[in-house]
């Protein structure tokens, strides 16, 4: 049978479709594709590009089904195709099985294809799989010696017991080499101060998160802003000036919302572990979908949040549900959304969600701000290669909290990280209150969890509750004068 599509009109719709996508004009390259597929379904390449679309857009079922289609029309390099079905099965659904599933059909088709090696290692890294995570990071060392992440995190994950340990010492010679780019020599800095730090070389340590921090900051784009405080505080500002959620009638649902939100590396992650092993919890990780919201549905944000009507905002809500669904059919109950920079949208939460529970997990300024500098974060924490702009950044949060609180003093609870970690029944105990929920003796058992665990602190999670990091701050404290000066208000 011949085709009675025209192939010029094909071409150009194609066309249109890459330049969409190529623009980031996502929703429309995403119609342009189903535009081209409509009229020609038989090409692979297009329902690859979809399905990468699809995912961007927060449409992770859809997208594997275009996946799907890519591999039954016989795509070229398939591997590729089963990489990106492993990353949404672990990144979007939690379900590290079927990720790792994906991964080894990958490698069935290319034995030495790296970047599945690599994110079959992660999810076994993520899963507390030590031995498995490190005998793949070194096949990948096997097959690309000079490959610096692999390496990165057989560091983070060692326990050297002294500065002449293999790894110490093979960290430091990678970390000088001059012909890694700024973003490998980063991973490769941050690793080696942890190290050192695990040693009780201090003031090394710092040395090396400094070089770290410089590296990472290197490769922000041009066009990307960094810090600016004066941008900080004005969004502050504006999320303040919004009026108080008023009562609305929203329509129900079987899923009740808890977020877990706060500073990095404030306890989010520790708190979200110990929730996972309670029989009536559904842990779901760092979610993007508030974000998402927000920026699809209420642009300008925050302005058109506090203007939303009752149908805008019940549509928001049903969004946010179907984006649940869309990761794990069959949800109820309570359900846990860790994100911790969503303290910038509870007012978004507590406008669409009248019924959920915000925990707020709070530390010692000093020690979440050092943490927060020796983190290697996503570039979009702009503040977070420098120790003025973290405090900065901090004073600005904790100033948003407080108004936050203000508003909705019996929906948001406070989670102590040290009170957490020294007297963890009675911490565990009064969360579990505010849940509505009994106490089980499997959340202080969170350590032996099988929920995957995707964080910068995958391994401290997997420990038993430990003291050491309260107080942290004191092994550095000559360092930090200008993050105490912010901290203790003698400037901004």
């Amino acid at each position: 049978m011949t085709s009675s599509v025209d192939p010029n009109t094909l071409s150009a719709r194609l066309s249109e479709a890459s330049a969409l996508r190529n623009a980031g004009r996502v929703p429309e390259a995403i119609a342009a594709y189903r535009d081209v597929l409509a009229m020609e379904p038989n090409l692979p390449d297009s329902w690859y590009n979809l399905g990468w679309l699809l995912r961007r857009n927060g449409q992770p079922s859809d997208a594997l089904k275009a996946y799907e289609e890519a591999l039954a029309r016989n795509i070229t390099a398939p591997e590729e195709v089963w990489l990106n079905i492993g990353v949404i099965h672990a990144d979007d659904f939690l379900k590290p099985d079927a990720a790792i599933e994906a991964y080894e059909q990958a490698l069935k088709l290319k034995e030495d294809f790296v970047p599945a090696l690599f994110n079959l290692a992660n999810t076994h890294e993520d899963l507390g799989q030590v031995e498995r995570a490190v005998a793949l990071y070194q096949k990948i060392l096997e097959i690309a010696p000079m490959e610096a992440e692999p390496l990165a995190r057989i560091a983070n994950i060692s326990r050297p017991t002294s500065l002449e340990d293999a790894i110490v010492k093979h960290v430091d010679e990678a970390r000088v080499r001059q012909d890694i780019p700024a973003a490998s020599r980063a991973s490769l800095e941050f690793a080696f101060g942890r190290m050192l730090d695990f040693l009780g070389e201090y003031d090394a340590a710092f040395a090396a998160y400094e070089r770290a921090n410089q590296a990472s900051e290197s490769v922000r784009p041009p066009n990307y802003p960094g810090f600016n405080q004066g941008r900080s505080e004005a969004i502050v500002d504006a999320l303040k000036a919004m009026p108080a959620p008023s009562a609305r009638s929203l329509p129900p649902s079987p899923i009740q919302p808890v977020f877990i939100l706060g500073q990095f590396r404030s306890g989010s992650t520790l708190l979200e572990q110990i929730l996972s092993g309670h029989s009536q919890v559904s842990t779901m990780g760092e979610l993007p979908l508030l974000a998402q919201i927000g920026a699809k549905r209420f642009s300008p944000y925050p302005a058109k949040l506090a203007d939303a009507s009752e149908e805008e905002l019940a549509n928001a809500r049903g969004e946010y549900f179907k984006g649940l669904e869309n990761r794990r059919s069959g949800l109820s109950g309570i359900v846990t959304d860790k994100r911790p920079d969503n303290y910038f949208h509870v007012g978004m939460i507590l406008r669409l969600f009248p019924e959920a529970r915000i925990l707020h997990t709070v530390r010692d300024a000093r020690d979440v701000c050092l943490s927060t500098f020796f983190a290697h974060l996503d570039l979009h924490q702009v503040h977070a290669t420098d120790l003025k702009n973290i405090a900065r950044h901090y004073r600005a949060y904790e100033e948003l909290m407080a108004h936050w609180k203000s508003l909705a003093p019996d929906q948001i609870l406070d989670v102590p990280y040290d009170t957490l970690v020294n007297e963890p029944e009675q911490e565990v105990r009064r969360v579990l209150d505010f849940l509505g929920l009994p106490f089980e003796q499997a959340c202080l058992e969170f350590h032996a969890s099988s929920a995957p665990v995707k964080t910068a602190s995958v391994w401290q999670v997997r420990e038993p509750l430990y003291t050491r990091s309260s107080g942290r701050w004191r092994n550095y404290e000559k360092h930090l004068g200008p993050m105490m000066e912010v901290l203790d208000g003698k400037t901004r």
